[in-house]
This record gives structure tokens, C-alpha cells and sequence, in this order.
């Protein structure tokens, strides 16, 4: 599928390969995204999913392939500069700082910028978009509920005040209601053209809220579309859906 636009989009990634050891994660994986759209990555748990974020992060290295990010070639890069690019990572499993408060480790989410009024507008913003998160500013992270932390970790992306989110299983292990509310301000975030890649194994709730989406087995991706497209494929339907 070609992108949209007739350039690269925002994202582009060709031909990427990935080796834990000497087991091959991801095999010759190619995407495209555009400023704006949310796309979804579905697939079983092993698929290679979280593993093509945490390659996007710099967190892993390529074994070959490459990844551009409005241009720029980021396969060399480390997890700093691509930050510092545009690109913030809420990391499967959170990942939060739990000695720290919430407000602590939202401001770590700020660290590159020296934008004080800004970083004080994003996290109004925040607050706003995680109510619970300001009765709780003072709280250590350790201390939050699963749905708490996973605000937590989605808003600490957020103050890096990305061009492109990436969001690693924002519904693991929580209650339906807690996914209900973590996918609203999804689309929340889509409704306001932020750009997001969403790594979900709930594939009913990201096809719902995607306009496209990518489904990995095994380290290769193996159907692509519109969501609707891919919701209404039987294949998918059987597989993900509980058709």
C-alpha cells in the first residue's frame, strides 16, 4: 500500500529485521504512517509487536532495514535523540519510577524541554485528560492502581509533547470499565490529529478506534487495511475478534 500523500508520510519503516540473540524477533517488517492517523498493530502475544516499538524507541538495534521519521533515518540513533526528534514510547508494562510522585514522573516526561510555560500547559492538559492523576500528583507511582499507572505512563509520553505517540498495550491486564476509559481519551487524542502507533492485543478496541491497522504473526506482517476492512475479514474475525 502506498502512502497516501505520495511521499513517505511521517513514518516509514522498510525491510526491518530484528534478532534477539540468534532468534529473529521481526522479519522483513515494512509500514507506513501519516501525520495524523492512528494506526494499529494487531497480533498474538509474541508476535513481534512490542518488539517493533521498543526498535522504533531505540531500545533495540536493527539487524538490517531501515526507519525513517519525517526523513531522518533513525536506526542508529539512541532512544535520547529520537525523543528529542518527536517520538515518545509508553512502554508495555508502564515502566514508571514507582518511588517517584506523580508529578515527578510526569516532569521526567519533560526533561528535554526548557519550554517552562508549555510544560506547564501540557500538564493542565494532562490533568485534564487524567483527572485522577492530579488528585494523586503528590502520590508515589508505586502506590497507583494497574488503570492509574497506565494514565500515568500515557501522560508522561504526552509531556514530551510528541509529534508521534507510541502506546505499547494501554489495556493490559486492566478491568473492561478501565480499558472503556483508556480508549476515550484515545480517541480523544486522534480527535485533536495527534499522530499515534498503538501496539494492542485487544484487537475489538484498537480496530475500533484506528483508521488503519497492520496484523504481525510472527514477526511478519501479515494482513494490512482500513480497520474496517481488516474487522470485517473472517480471518481476522476468527483469529482476534472471537468469531
Amino acid at each position: 500500500m502506498s502512502s497516501t500523500n505520495g511521499r513517505d508520510g511521517m513514518l516509514r519503516i522498510d525491510n526491518l529485521s530484528v534478532y534477539y540473540g540468534g532468534i529473529q524477533a521481526l522479519k522483513d517488517v515494512s509500514l507506513h504512517l501519516e501525520t495524523g492517523e492512528l494506526l494499529a498493530i494487531i497480533g498474538a502475544n509474541g508476535a513481534g509487536k512490542t518488539t517493533l516499538l521498543r526498535t522504533l524507541s531505540g531500545v533495540l538495534k536493527a539487524r538490517s532495514g531501515s526507519i525513517r521519521f519525517e526523513g531522518k533515518e533513525l536506526t542508529r540513533l539512541s532512544p535520547f535523540d529520537i525523543v528529542a526528534l518527536g517520538i515518545a514510547h509508553s512502554p508495555e508494562g508502564r515502566q514508571l519510577f514507582g518511588g517517584l510522585t506523580v508529578l515527578e514522573n510526569l516532569k521526567l516526561g519533560a526533561v528535554q524541554r526548557t519550554d517552562r510555560a508549555a510544560i506547564e500547559q501540557d500538564l493542565a492538559r494532562t490533568f485534564e485528560l487524567f483527572p485522577v492523576l492530579k488528585e494523586r500528583r503528590l502520590q508515589r507511582a508505586g502506590t497507583l492502581s494497574g488503570g492509574e499507572q497506565q494514565m500515568l505512563a500515557i501522560g508522561r509520553a504526552l509531556m514530551a509533547r510528541p509529534r508521534l505517540l507510541l502506546l505499547d498495550e494501554p489495556s493490559l491486564g486492566l478491568a473492561p470499565l478501565l480499558v472503556e476509559r483508556i480508549f476515550g481519551v484515545i480517541a480523544r487524542l486522534k480527535a485533536e490529529r495527534v499522530t499515534l502507533l498503538l501496539v494492542e492485543q485487544n484487537a475489538r478496541m484498537a480496530l475500533n478506534v484506528a483508521d488503519r491497522a497492520y496484523v504481525m504473526e510472527t514477526g511478519r506482517i501479515k494482513l494490512r487495511g482500513t480497520a474496517a476492512e481488516l474487522a470485517a475479514n473472517p480471518e481476522v474475525e476468527r483469529a482476534y475478534l472471537g468469531g
